[in-house]
Order: C-alpha cells, then structure tokens, then sequence
C-alpha cells in the first residue's frame, strides 16, 4: 500500500522536528517511534503534540516504546507497566489517526524463563489490548522480537499465534529479526498473508539487530521480493533504518521499493 519511514533513523529528538525533517524529504508516511525524553509527558500534552503532528498532513503509524518494557517479564510490575504503555500508545494513535500500533509480544532474558507461560501472558495481554485498538480504530501489529534465545516464539508458534486472536490484531513481520532467527522469511510472509498488515525493513550482518539499509547485509531481498510480487499483498513497507543512518539511503530504499514492487504500491 505504502511506504513507510520509521523516526527511528532520528531517535532522541523531538518528534515535531522528526516530522518535519522527514516531511522536508519527501516522506509522507512515517512512523513514531515513542521511545526518549521527549515522550516523559501527561496525557494534555501529548494531546497538544497530536495538534502540532496533525499539522505536518502525512500518514502515521505508532511504535511504542521499543525498550525497557516486556509484557511478559517474569515481574508482575513490570507487565503491568509495560500494558499500560501500550495502552497509552494506542490511544495517542486513536488522537492522531495513526492506521495501526506496533505490539511486542514480550522476550524471555534467562533459559530458567517458560517461554509457554510467557506466550501465554503475551496472548492475554493482547486480547485485552485489542478492546482498546476497537475503540480507537487502530490495528495492531504484532512484530516478530527477539534473537539469541530471547524470542519466545518459533516461526511455527508466531504463525499460529493469532488465531484466538480478534481481528482487530495482525501480524508484523521484521524481516531482520526474522533472518537473525534463522526463518525461512518468504514462507513466514505467505503463512501469515491473510492477516499481514506490515513489514518492517532493514538488513543485517546475520549476528546482530543492526537496522541496515536493504542490500546492505546477508538477507536475500530479492527472494521476499519475489515472494512479495507473487502474493500481491495491500500491506505497509516500512523502513526501518539505525540511527543516523543518512537519509539518502532512505531515499535509495523508497526507490527500491517502488521498483520492486511499483505495480502495488499507491
């Protein structure tokens, strides 16, 4: 459908000069990312930031805050703060028209943790969170986390995940977390067609989460592209680019994307 560009590439800056950076390069479609000091705010002022991003007319999607929290952390204290923060995100998404919110489904740190049990807190999390996504008519986009032992979903087990799921919830595949785990990424895309909403787009050196531009690791783009043309999907493209990664190569990717996949694009 479109194109998105994650701030990440301009994390710990305001996000109104995010936007504007952005916008001044082109890109209408972004997305939020909700983590820095710039998000320590009450509920009146980030109501006022919705305001001031309105103002900028580009498409939004939200990524909460992407550190620090864990829905299905062993400490009960730290689920229930991590809910909140979701929660939190999705109604500023609601304030902003933001077409959908991200949702990390949780991590398991030490191999004592039952990743069964952590799956199952993840779940219910999730279905209550969908209650929120209903009522401020915004889907959720639930991504693929974690590499060396700390994702508590096989590709088997993600596929699966959402189907006691209501629909107001769909699935995010990060195609670099998916080649740090070692799943197959075109097939992982086809399981989950019927209710992909996005992909989150950056390469990597198949050891770390480096969020390099495309073409600039060891995936192979042009397999998942392949993948992408045959099943001709109405889903977002997102770029999701390190920070003080240059914007040019933003550009070289929107580019890229329009090329590979222009016949679907709008």
């Amino acid at each position: 459908m479109k194109i998105f560009i994650s701030d990440l590439v301009l994390l710990g800056q305001d996000p109104v000069s995010n936007v504007r950076v952005l916008k001044e390069n082109g890109f209408n479609d972004i997305e939020i990312m909700m983590d820095g000091a710039f998000w320590d705010n009450s509920q009146e002022e980030r109501f006022e930031l919705v305001q001031e991003l309105k103002k900028f007319e580009v498409n939004y999607t939200v990524h909460p805050p992407a550190w620090d929290i864990n829905l299905t952390s062993e400490t009960k204290y730290i689920r229930d703060a991590s809910f909140q923060a979701y929660a939190d995100a999705i109604e500023f998404a609601g304030w902003l028209g933001a077409s959908h919110v991200v949702i990390h489904p949780g991590f398991t740190f030490a191999p004592e943790f039952d990743k069964k049990v952590a799956i199952k807190h993840a779940k219910e999390s999730i279905i209550e969170l969908c209650e929120l996504a209903n009522h401020a008519n915004v889907k959720l986009a639930i991504e693929n986390v974690g590499y060396n032992g700390t994702s508590i979903l096989t590709i088997e087990e993600y596929v699966e995940f959402l189907k006691e799921v209501p629909e107001e919830a769909g699935y995010l595949i990060d195609v670099g977390h998916a080649q740090l785990n070692g799943w197959d990424i075109a097939s992982v895309i086809r399981q989950t067609s019927s209710r992909l909403i996005a992909l989150h787009l950056h390469d990597n050196d198949g050891q770390g989460d480096l969020h390099l531009p495309i073409g600039k690791g060891v995936i192979e783009w042009e397999v998942i592209f392949h993948e992408l043309r045959d099943l001709n999907l109405e889903i977002s493209y997102i770029l999701e680019y390190g920070q003080n990664t240059s914007l040019e190569y933003l550009k070289t990717g929107q580019e890229r994307l329009k090329n590979e996949l222009s016949w679907k694009l709008i």
